[in-house]
């Protein structure tokens, strides 16, 4: 980035070294992020050390209630009264990392920005991990590189773990989803010669590109053509396609839209070559999208590089999730190396400040968002549409699998160790959602499934 941008409408004129024009250089801004994250770590472990004195002044006492029922007893026993894991980070030193050196796969997409950002702006290394990122192709290779072990770590469409897990167009394999890399962030684009077909009810027969049968992308187009009365299978074509090559296909006429991730969304509008029709988020606000995970079987193996990778992807999206920062990434994540997109084009995704393709300026912060949470509920609903849709047959224990692959414990001790507030819901780790105006209720799976007048179910 320039240091000064005179034609630049959202840049301070004289620009003092960093994108926010607030410090002398990009490292200082980060510095000042991450202290700031620090600090918020520091005061949660005063206040919880607080809390647990007034349960128990005296010492003594402290230590019988604990060699009583133990560590995970009294945990459980005092959950309703102090935020459990960042009791259970208290609980356990930070052992010796057993593989500081990493490999680990991702898709050069916005949606991997906390994964993405950790690497030039310090937080693997922070960490004490060396962790060399791979650039993959398409979410094929990236399933198989996990299989292979050639990645110890990844990042996943978040039905993938799910998939793989479940043994749906692979092996089985158990994975984890250790968090939520992003929320909201996708959209659906149609070519510009579609202006006139704004209405779903008018798409019968059209091609569309979806990055990866068992991915957000797929079921939420799904979803929204089902609910304008098509039939996802019959009425219109779904076509595979690894992200990066979206866009060149819509400008070839190969296909007619497609519902992708981000930056490749608003670069369609950018090349001029098609509109935003919706966005994702106007489907169902807060939806998952992309995920970070591992296997269990590097989990166990490596537990204290697990923890370490935990820690400094959920401090990535503490920074990422302050707009004041998103200029700062934007410019660290759209290099060659990383997604190789113009800077411009990823700022209007990540500030949520964009050109629609259809004469209009849209401001919409909350464009994508980076809340790490692994709902259990966000799981369950995976599942009902790999059901409704003929990837999974016969009945399906949610709660086992949801609870067994999204590792919502793991995230609430990490998140409390790093200073991130968890929500009181999340201790449940279920909660209900709307998807365009229809209510799911992750407590009745299977009603909810029975309830779609267009499914494979």
């Amino acid at each position: 980035m320039s240091t000064y941008a005179p034609f630049n409408p959202d840049r301070p004129l004289f620009v003092s070294g960093c994108s926010c024009g607030r410090h002398a250089s990009d490292l200082e801004h980060a510095q000042e992020a991450q202290a700031k994250i620090d600090a918020e770590q520091a005061s949660a472990n005063f206040i919880e050390a607080s809390l647990v004195k007034a349960l128990f002044p005296e010492e003594n006492r402290r230590r019988a209630f604990l060699k009583s029922v133990g560590a995970g007893g009294a945990l459980s026993a005092l959950s309703g009264f102090l935020p459990i894991g960042a009791l259970q980070a208290m609980a356990q030193d930070k052992g010796t990392i057993e593989k500081k050196d990493l490999k680990i796969g991702f898709i050069p997409i916005t949606c991997a920005t906390p994964l993405i950002m950790s690497d030039p702006l310090g937080f693997y290394k922070k960490q004490g991990l060396n962790v060399t990122l791979n650039k993959t192709a398409g979410w094929a290779l990236i399933r198989d590189k996990m299989l292979s072990k050639e990645h110890d770590a990844s990042h996943f469409l978040s039905p993938m773990p799910i998939s793989m897990s479940m043994g749906l167009g692979s092996d089985p394999s158990q994975m984890r989803v250790a968090t939520i890399q992003n929320v909201n962030g996708q959209a659906i684009v149609l070519a510009n010669k579609h202006k006139d077909k704004r209405d779903p009810k008018m798409w019968k027969g059209m091609k569309f590109a979806i990055p990866f049968e068992y991915s957000m992308h797929n079921f939420l187009l799904r979803y929204y053509v089902a609910q304008a009365g098509l039939d996802p299978d019959k009425d219109i074509q779904l076509r595979v396609t690894p992200p990066p090559e979206m866009v060149a296909n819509l400008r070839a006429g190969n296909i007619d839209g497609f519902l992708g991730p981000d930056p490749f969304n608003q670069r369609a509008v950018y090349d001029e070559i098609g509109f935003i029709h919706i966005l994702t988020k106007d489907i169902w606000d807060g939806h998952p999208c992309c995920a970070f995970g591992t296997s269990e079987e590097f989990i166990k193996q490596n537990p204290n590089t697990f923890a370490a990778l935990y820690r400094a992807v959920l401090n990535a999206s503490t920074m990422a999730r302050d707009p004041a920062n998103r200029p700062l990434i934007a410019k660290v994540i759209s290099t060659p190396n990383y997604l190789n997109q113009p800077e411009t084009v990823v700022m209007q995704v990540l500030t949520g400040k964009f050109a629609d393709g259809l004469g209009n300026i849209q401001n919409v912060p909350d464009r994508i968002d980076f809340n790490p949470i692994p709902w259990y509920s966000m799981a369950t609903w995976m599942l009902t549409q790999m059901q409704r849709w003929g990837y999974v047959k016969g009945d399906v224990n949610y709660k086992d699998i949801s609870e067994k692959v999204f590792l919502l414990t793991d995230a609430k001790k990490y998140m409390g160790e790093t200073g991130i507030a968890v929500p009181p819901l999340a201790k449940a780790g279920y909660k209900k959602d709307k998807i365009m105006g229809k209510e799911f209720d992750p407590s009745q799976p299977a009603a909810y499934l029975k309830s779609f007048a267009i499914s494979k179910a």
